[in-house]
């Protein structure tokens, strides 16, 4: 087989330098005319770096054709494809993404997928100047960076996640520029799917950034497909007393005659449920463009409101029942109100007015006491009194050095008013024999109500009295009138006078 021979091999040597050279400007010109002539009348954006491009040609292919050798000639090849890759894009970019998917079929293609067309096209390129430009293969390109690659993946695990899953929404197409999406609870159109993330676009106007690769793990929920006419619902209540069937005629009415929605299907009312205070309904209408979804829920209420004026027909508002009771009384209160009925059967407090018990027992501390706890103790300073409404005590009296019960205390039984109202030491111990609820009234309550009842000073002084004589033995059937008249009158007179000095009066 013979060798080939080209054009170049007729020529001679000194003329290859001299057609480069003519051949350089005309096909510059060239290669300017059929740029200017591709962005004027088909649009292809093409920039300054087309100018560039073009010089490369003119100087690579006839160093190429006429074979001619200078030491730049490997380089500029290089700069050349790269740039003619620049113009391929171009020409891809608006013959294929634009003329032929976007004005012809009417597919707007994502920009995902053309920044993946561009990057093929320019690692292609790439390539080509590797391998045939500088013999460099790419099997070798591959493995001297492996463990490098190895790295960088490692640390860019989140990066290529949303760049795969980015592809695989682009592959499985489970939504397209335009569409919208229930995320998150709330509806959004899709903007843009790019390299890392979904763009998103609220009814509100709000941008929403997902990741993509956390959009692909979620449930996507589609309202434009199959379809961009797509049904939605609104709650309405209505009077419980009015006809279901005449309620859904209305409410069908209403909505069919909104702006915004959608002629066919028709729209249809249910009636849901059965409420506390109204019948639930459910208007179901359809619509193509859901950016307009609060408009058109809008223009049905109003619709509805006036339809439902018209046929007389309520729209209840909520009820609640309030039952209205008194307060129940307190346990303290309760407490107080039995050892006022017990107070009033003592005769020491007798001499109390209904009034005068009614101020005095609110000031009282209830108190409680438990099995085997001490009340008082004999012997021991006293300023209060007991009275015991609920539980048993014993009473005991230490005589000669050893306790006595003398006595059993019940509930209305009351102990320690000689203290009270004289200061004297407790004379006997009171042990609680079950747990006991007693009412303590002290010094300072009874000081208060002497002060704002004086006339009790002589009241009380003479019940002491009487006391005092009975205990001695003074009051009996035997007894001079004279004689008791004048111990009831110095008896009297001695408790007065303890009693101003016990209470500072």
């Amino acid at each position: 087989m013979g060798d080939l021979v080209t054009a170049s091999d007729y020529l001679p040597t000194g003329y290859k330098g001299v057609l480069l050279v003519l051949s350089v400007p005309g096909l510059y010109c060239l290669m300017v005319l059929l740029g200017r002539y591709l962005k004027r009348r088909h649009g292809v954006k093409l920039g300054y770096l087309h100018h560039l491009f073009s010089l490369g040609v003119a100087i690579w292919v006839p160093a190429a054709l006429f074979d001619l050798d200078f030491s730049s000639r490997q380089h500029v090849g290089a700069v050349t494809v790269l740039l003619g890759a620049i113009f391929v894009i171009a020409l891809v970019d608006r013959y294929v993404w634009d003329l032929y998917f976007q004005q012809r079929h009417h597919v707007r293609v994502p920009k995902f997928l053309s920044e993946v067309a561009r990057l093929t096209i320019v690692l292609v390129a790439i390539f080509l100047v590797l391998d045939i430009g500088y013999k460099q293969t790419i099997h070798g390109l591959l493995i001297a960076p492996g463990i490098a690659a190895v790295v960088i993946g490692l640390a860019m695990q989140d990066l290529m996640g949303n760049i795969i899953s980015g592809m695989a929404l682009q592959v499985g197409k489970p939504f397209r520029h335009g569409d919208w999406l229930m995320v998150d609870n709330r509806y959004a159109e899709v903007m843009e799917v790019n390299w890392r993330s979904t763009r998103l676009r609220t009814i509100d106007d709000i941008s929403i950034e997902i990741p993509n690769r956390d959009l692909a793990k979620a449930t996507i929920v589609n309202l434009n497909q199959p379809e961009r006419r797509h049904a939605m619902r609104i709650p309405v209540n209505i009077d419980s007393a009015a006809a279901p069937t005449r309620v859904k005629d209305v409410l069908a009415h209403a909505a069919a005659n909104a702006k915004g929605v959608a002629p066919e299907p028709k729209p249809k009312a249910y009636l849901k449920n059965f409420g506390d205070y109204a019948n639930e309904y459910e208007v179901k209408f359809w619509m193509d463009d859901h950016g307009a979804y609060n408009e058109v829920c809008d223009a049905i209420r109003t619709n509805i409101w006036y339809a439902l004026q018209r046929h007389g027909i309520k729209i209840p508002f909520p009820v609640r029942t309030v039952q209205l009771e008194r307060p129940a009384r307190t346990k303290q209160q309760e407490t107080q109100s039995t050892a006022r009925i017990i107070l009033r059967q003592q005769t020491l407090f007798k001499c109390l007015n209904d009034d005068q018990l009614d101020t005095l027992l609110p000031r009282g501390r209830v108190v409680h006491f438990g099995r085997g706890e001490t009340l008082i103790q004999q012997g021991e300073r006293g300023d209060s009194m007991f009275i015991l409404v609920d539980g048993e005590a014993n009473v005991v009296v230490e005589r000669n050095g050893s306790p006595t019960h003398v006595a059993a205390l019940s509930s209305g039984d009351c102990f320690g008013e000689m203290s009270l109202l004289t200061g004297e030491k407790r004379s006997a111990t009171v042990v609680a024999h079950t747990d006991c609820e007693v009412v303590e009234i002290g010094k300072t309550v009874i000081a208060h109500s002497l002060k704002e009842n004086p006339e009790l000073l002589g009241k009380l002084s003479e019940l002491l009295a009487r006391r005092q004589m009975e205990t001695e033995g003074i009051v009996t059937a035997n007894t001079r009138p004279s004689v008791a008249e004048a111990k009831q009158t110095e008896y009297q007179a001695t408790f007065v006078d303890k009693l101003r000095l016990f209470f500072e009066l």
